[in-house]
């Protein structure tokens, strides 16, 4: 497909397709991996989604995490020590989202309920992702 010259980020997508074809040639076992393509959406709403962080930087109790949401969904991440003790973990209730490693937690209080059935958490890698789908029409 050829870039549109009316969108500048077309030549930015472009460059970090490259970029990441490299950091897979030069994984180990990339003889295996295979990048069959990505696609960035997005969707028609008003307003774009947003990522914004809460909480100070130098807040040492409190678990580090960003947000960004979007009309259907809301998705956290969230730094982890690197060498947690505990496996950490999120309880996710329909209103807050609770972050909890070792003897630190975090508290998030949502703007919007969410489906805490069709939410959930993975922990990869230091980063602890959570995604929760909004409840519709609240």
């Amino acid at each position: 497909m050829q870039n549109n010259p009316n969108n500048p980020y077309d030549d930015i997508f472009s460059n970090i397709s490259r970029i990441v074809e490299e950091i897979v040639k030069n994984m180990p076992e990339h003889q295996h991996a295979r990048i069959v393509g990505y696609t960035i959406i997005t969707r028609g709403s008003n307003e774009p989604p947003a990522v914004f962080r809460i909480g100070d930087d130098d807040d040492d109790d409190g678990i580090p995490y960003e947000v960004v949401e979007s009309d259907s969904m809301i998705y956290i991440t969230a730094e982890m020590p690197s060498d947690p003790k505990n496996l950490p973990f999120a309880d996710i209730q329909v209103n807050t989202i609770r972050i909890c490693v070792d003897n630190r937690e975090t508290t998030i209080v949502l703007d919007h309920p969410i489906d805490v059935i069709h939410s959930y958490y993975r922990v990869h890698r230091g980063v602890l992702d959570i995604t929760l789908q909004k409840i519709r029409n609240a």
